[in-house]
């Protein structure tokens, strides 16, 4: 049976062969404790900083400044109620976005419902926060901001490093969540001026299961599980030594190839809403059209229920109408409603989201496939 093109990139990866391979020997000979203080245990601590030191060198951090977590959802519960665990200045306000991951929101949701305030800052159209607004709702006891650097939906990117002016101007701390900008456009902590960043190993090639929380020196963090003095203290539990291995070789490569990734993403991408355009009369992009992701194209079929249309298509093109998170609702989605998009052309929007291994030979059947399942789609036919 052949495969549909799969065009879900934004969901999860495929892991890169020299990722594999380098996982490969830690799930035999090298299978030490990196705690251990034998051979065989200096040898997986001395792997884990090495992959500790590729991914600090892919977003210009310093070695002691990544924490290795299980998962993008872990960092960021550990930004966020490490953040208000470590906090002995009596601030109790945060600020979030209105179109953040769940893994944001409801650490958020959680701080509120142990007293703390929380004020969720609306997007534009395009998805951008207004730096002005949320500028606005800074206090004096703000404590942390958590605003995504790119949207997992739209793709749309914010203006990180304006709104980390406006936090530190207040006295306040910013964690930015980008686990969907790694790997497919540059990324600095520093350019961005963040405190805390999260990373999640799967979106750029690397294994699922693996996530990393930067954490700038001097940025007070206490762990939210306890254990012993595992990541700094930050993290307790014996670190899974194959995916960490696994997700340096993933930063490694993403460091050394990203200009020619960005240039192929974009590429593809590009193409594919051209040929759709061409071929869908009122195809509407959601979304900024400047400032998003390379990868990432979500568009609204007019008349039509972006599900029924996967579903129609579903030996051709694997992709989805929004988060993985929400696969198989069939509400519109929450972040096209935050931005103002009508019922109908939420209902109607697929996020297309292409990667590295995505070929113009799949870009062009996966359009072909969309444009002969449309108008059936739309007419009931």
């Amino acid at each position: 049976m052949k495969l549909p093109v799969y065009l879900d990139h934004n969901a999860t990866t495929p892991v890169a062969a020299e990722v594999a391979d380098a996982i490969e020997p830690f799930l035999h000979d090298e299978f030490g404790n990196p705690s251990s203080s034998h051979v065989y245990g200096r040898r997986a601590h001395d792997a884990v900083q090495r992959a500790r030191a590729q991914v600090a060198a892919l977003i210009g951090a310093r070695v002691d400044e990544i924490v290795f977590t299980g998962s993008a959802t872990e960092a960021n519960n550990l930004a966020i109620l490490g953040v208000a665990r470590a906090l002995r200045n009596g601030k109790r306000h945060i600020v979030t976005s209105a179109i953040e991951h769940p893994a944001v929101i409801h650490p958020c949701e959680r701080l509120r419902e142990d007293g703390w305030d929380l004020s969720v800052i609306p997007v534009d159209r395009h998805a951008r926060v207004d730096v002005d607004a949320l500028s606005a709702a800074l206090r004096d006891d703000t404590a942390l901001l958590s605003i995504m650097h790119a949207n997992n939906e739209v793709g749309t990117l914010q203006d990180i490093s304006a709104i980390a002016k406006r936090a530190h101007g207040r006295g306040a701390l910013l964690h930015t969540d980008a686990a969907q900008s790694i790997g497919k456009i540059p990324v600095d902590v520093d350019a961005l001026g963040v405190d805390l960043l999260t990373i999640a190993g799967h979106k750029f090639n690397a294994t699922k299961g693996i996530g990393v929380l930067y954490v700038r020196r001097g940025t007070l963090v206490s762990p939210v599980i306890a254990g012993a003095d595992h990541e700094g203290g930050l993290r307790p539990g014996t670190e899974n030594v194959p995916v960490i291995v696994g997700l340096g070789e993933a930063a490694r490569l993403a460091r050394e190839r990203l200009p020619l990734i960005e240039q192929h993403l974009r590429r593809m991408r590009d193409l594919l809403h051209r040929l759709l355009a061409e071929g869908i009369p009122g195809l509407a992009l959601n979304g900024h059209p400047e400032y998003r992701l390379p990868n990432t194209l979500n568009v609204s079929f007019p008349g039509v229920r972006g599900q029924k249309l996967l579903n129609a298509i579903e030996g051709d093109i694997a992709a989805s109408v929004g988060s993985a998170c929400h696969a198989g609702s069939e509400t519109a989605s929450g972040v096209l409603a935050a931005m103002g998009i009508g019922n109908d052309q939420a209902l109607g929007a697929l996020r297309l989201s292409v990667g590295v291994s995505t070929t113009e030979e799949e870009i062009r059947h996966a359009a072909r496939a969309l444009a002969r399942a449309f108008q059936p789609a739309r007419t009931g036919a």
